[in-house]
């Protein structure tokens, strides 16, 4: 595989070909004491390394008027493949959050930590740790695979414990090789010629963009398959793997105003065997890098070639790498996507109890001490803890005499799901946004908990709490908390104001629309009440919100992210 023609590459194109398998000059700017920055160049490398490079923008007209450089930081995301770490990699986590982050520590939407907060002569130390804790940050970020998100709790039955394994060996399969990461952070020994090692499967520029990969169990896609660029979903015959039908083409981001951008679900293309899986993962990631677009980054994501290219040239190429063809898909039914809360029983006899993290973040407030609550259960725990896709997290392999010392830890720090007024509040999701990440155009993170309190006063009033309804608000269309397939989605527009997207499945199998456009909170909760209200008064039995405004058919007239998949 030949580097692109440099006359159409875009320059982050360069700077991969150029970086000398991601190492740029990454250790001479972590020595410049002169700055809290790094070049611009290396902030593109970095992400491979699992960094981004942030500042504080609740601080940034202060210190430019100050002629301050800005508040530097860097967000650090560690890779965690399934979601799965022990008690002992927590608390190696958790010392880091408070000793070299911002004193919080983030569970993602990819089940995967973050940190915030870092400044620059703390990254290295705090990569150092990670990775003596046996884990580590490489390919969380960057043009790459991501983290592998998998059906979170591997010991609910033999069919969760085999795929996660998958989703495990797949991530470990498409892991790149370049040992710049071991170089920079680790002291590792450098080659004779830096950077002239393999790199098989990415090349020298890597992919086009980010790829993304999610392995769901039936009945629940709580890693909402179809939204990921490649999907497998787990098939069973008798309670064991038979295989899994293979998904491609989906994705969360758009940018407002282009429509030539839109979140897209994957399509089910066929059925492999558990021994193919992985095979199947590395020549469908071969086929974007090979086949994506290079040129504009805003149409680089693997959607894009497939809606380009279409189903059956995908379907002709990839059976030409593999040497076969993927078999007929086979029958399977979701039921949702959220998370279920509370105690299960595994298959070794244990307990498992899954707690609730508000949009995944770990910190201590007043009359809220959740980071010191995880960090009381991982010191009386000596079992694993799993990440849920949907920002929570899971104790898990609780012997029966434990359970109630363990419950009773979670509730006197407010973890426990039924410590919450709604159902609302624990299907909800948010991104970070701001104050540190430099895409976001309105708040989410730090809004949603005033926007569910208002949401349920008028639930109440309609005899609602209790019903579960997804809602999802992002900081920009980029999508990272999936609201596209909310039944309720906010994507931000501007300070204070959404575009408000309603109607998506409560599986995940169907996106939403766009109700309103650049609207604040005044014109979002009068266009929600009358809605909500005629939910409470005409659902069927067991219907769903977002099925609902499809049957009544109250979203006509509507646009969005339904409207703009090809």
């Amino acid at each position: 595989m030949s580097p692109p023609e440099q006359s159409a590459v875009v320059e982050v194109e360069r700077i991969k070909a150029a970086s000398r398998r991601l190492r740029g000059t990454i250790a001479d700017g972590l020595r410049d004491e002169a700055t809290g920055a790094i070049a611009d160049a290396d902030t593109q490398l970095t992400k491979f390394h699992g960094i981004y490079q942030q500042d504080d923008r609740d601080l940034r007209n202060e210190r430019q008027q100050q002629r301050l450089e800005p508040a530097h930081s860097f967000m650090v995301r560690v890779r965690v493949p399934g979601g799965v770490c022990s008690a002992p990699q927590w608390l190696a986590l958790d010392r880091l959050a408070r000793e070299h982050a911002n004193g919080t520590l983030r569970l993602t939407t990819r089940q995967a930590f973050q940190f915030h907060g870092v400044i620059k002569r703390r990254l290295k130390p705090t990569i150092t740790a990670i990775n003596g804790a046996l884990l580590d940050t490489i390919a969380a970020c960057g043009d790459v695979n991501r983290n592998v998100m998998s059906s979170p709790n591997p010991q609910l039955s033999a069919l969760h414990q085999e795929t996660w394994q998958i989703a495990c060996r797949i991530s470990e399969r498409l892991t790149p090789r370049t040992r710049a990461y071991h170089e920079i952070w680790l002291d590792g020994e450098r080659l004779p010629d830096s950077g002239a090692e393999d790199e098989p499967l990415y090349g020298p520029t890597y992919l086009p963009r980010k790829f993304k990969i999610g392995v769901a169990v039936p009945p629940w896609n709580d890693v909402d398959v179809y939204t990921q660029d490649l999907g497998f979903i787990a098939v069973s015959e008798q309670g064991r793997l038979a295989g899994f039908n293979v998904t491609v083409g989906g994705g969360m981001g758009a940018t407002h105003g282009e429509p030539d951008t839109y979140p897209r679900l994957g399509d089910v293309v066929g059925f492999c065997t558990p021994a193919q899986a992985v095979d199947v993962a590395w020549h469908v990631v071969a086929i974007q890098r090979d086949c994506g677009d290079r040129t504009n980054r805003k149409h680089a994501r693997f959607k894009y070639t497939i809606a380009d290219r279409g189903l059956e040239w995908f379907g002709a190429e990839l059976a030409a790498r593999l040497g076969f063809a993927l078999q007929p898909a086979r029958e399977f039914r979701f039921l949702g996507v959220g998370d279920r809360y509370g105690w299960s029983k595994g298959l070794d006899g244990r307990w498992h109890l899954t707690l609730h993290v508000p949009s995944g973040r770990l910190a201590d407030t007043p009359g809220h001490t959740l980071l010191s609550g995880m960090r009381d259960l991982a010191q009386m725990h000596g079992g694993r803890f799993r990440l849920t896709p949907n920002q929570n997290v899971i104790v898990a392999g609780v012997r029966e005499a434990d359970k109630r010392r363990i419950e009773a830890v979670a509730r006197r720090h407010g973890l426990m799901h039924d410590q919450l007024p709604s159902a609302l509040r624990r299907e909800a999701l948010s991104c970070v946004a701001l104050p540190t990440c430099a895409l976001a155009m309105a708040e989410a993170e730090r809004y949603l908990p005033e926007l569910v309190g208002r949401l349920e006063t008028r639930l109440a009033a309609l005899g609602l709490l209790d019903e579960p309804i997804t809602l999802r608000v992002t900081g920009c269309p980029n999508g990272c908390a999936r609201p596209y397939v909310a039944e309720i989605g906010l994507v931000g527009k501007g300070p204070g104001r959404y575009n408000l997207f309603l109607g998506g499945g409560f599986s995940g199998e169907r996106l939403n629309r766009m109700l309103l456009e650049n609207a604040d909170e005044t014109e979002i909760l009068a266009a929600l009440e009358p809605l909500l209200a005629a939910y409470a008064l005409e659902r069927l039995s067991g219907e769903h919100f977002g099925d609902f405004l499809h049957r009544s058919d109250r979203l006509s007239g509507s646009s969005g992210a339904e409207r703009r998949q090809p």
